[in-house]
C-alpha cells in the first residue's frame, strides 16, 4: 500500500504519473473514460468491454494476479470511504457522491479484468467497508475516523486517497506489461488525477490551501497546475 512507502521512493514513481499528465494514454485510441466538467471520471462499461476486446488475453505473472486482486479492493475503498463521508457531508458538497459513483466504475473496471483472466473476485462477498486485505480494513477504519469531524478533513481524506491511488498504481505498473491491466491502469491513473484536482477545488473553495501528503511538491503542483483530462 502507497501509505506505507518510503516518502523518497515516491517521486521515482510519480515520473510515470507526470508523463500522461495533459495527455491521453498510448494504449487505446479511444478512452473508455468519460469525464465531466468537474472532472469525475468515469469508466463507459461499453467502451471498457471494446477496448479490452481489441486486446490479446496475455499470461499473468503472479505480481499481475496480485496487483488486480489488490486493486480490485483498493478502488472499493475509495468507493466506501466517499460513501460514508457523503453521509455526513452531502448538505455542504456534492463531491463525494459523484466521486463515489465514479469509483464504483473503476472497482467494476478491475472486476472486468478479473472475469477476463478467471481470477477469484475478492470483494465478491463483501459488503462496503470490508476487505480482504488487512492492510486495507485498517485504512478504511482511519479514513472514515479522519473524515468525520469536519468537512475540510473529509475533502483532504477524499485528496490524499487519490494520492496513494496514484503511487499504487505507478508502483503495480513497474511489474506489469500486459496490455489490457496497463490499458485499465492508465486511465484509473486519470481518473485520480482528475478526482484530486476535485478536491482540491473543493478544499480551495473552504479556504483551505491542501499540503500533499506523499507526493512532493513539485509532482504535486504539476498535476493541479494541470487542466482536467478528457
Amino acid at each position: 500500500m502507497g501509505i506505507l512507502f518510503n516518502r523518497m521512493s515516491v517521486a521515482c514513481l510519480f515520473a510515470l504519473v507526470l508523463t500522461a499528465c495533459g495527455g491521453g494514454d498510448d494504449v487505446a485510441s479511444i478512452s473508455p473514460l468519460t469525464v465531466d466538467p468537474y472532472g469525475v471520471s468515469t469508466f463507459d462499461s461499453a467502451a471498457l468491454s471494446a477496448s479490452l476486446m481489441a486486446l490479446p488475453i496475455e499470461t499473468l505473472s503472479s505480481a499481475e494476479q496480485d496487483s488486480l486482486a489488490f486493486m480490485r479492493e483498493e478502488e472499493k475503498l475509495a468507493h466506501d470511504v466517499y460513501t460514508q463521508l457523503d453521509t455526513l457531508w452531502s448538505n455542504q458538497t456534492r463531491v463525494f457522491v459523484n466521486i463515489a459513483k465514479s469509483e464504483a466504475t473503476h472497482t467494476e473496471a478491475i472486476r472486468q479484468l478479473l472475469v477476463r483472466y478467471n481470477l477469484t473476485d475478492p470483494s465478491a462477498t463483501r459488503v462496503a467497508g470490508q476487505y480482504q486485505s488487512i492492510t486495507l480494513q485498517a485504512l478504511y477504519t482511519q479514513l472514515v475516523a479522519t473524515g468525520t469531524p469536519s468537512l475540510i478533513e473529509a475533502l483532504k481524506v477524499g485528496a490524499t486517497i487519490e494520492e496513494i491511488d496514484m503511487i499504487d498504481i505507478n508502483k503495480a505498473l513497474l511489474g506489469i506489461d500486459n496490455q489490457d491491466i496497463v490499458l485499465v491502469y492508465q486511465n484509473l491513473l486519470k481518473g485520480s488525477r482528475n478526482h484530486l484536482r476535485a478536491f482540491v477545488s473543493a478544499l480551495t473553495n473552504q479556504g483551505v490551501t491542501y499540503a500533499p501528503q506523499y507526493m512532493t511538491p513539485v509532482d504535486y503542483q504539476t498535476i493541479i497546475s494541470t487542466a482536467i483530462e478528457r
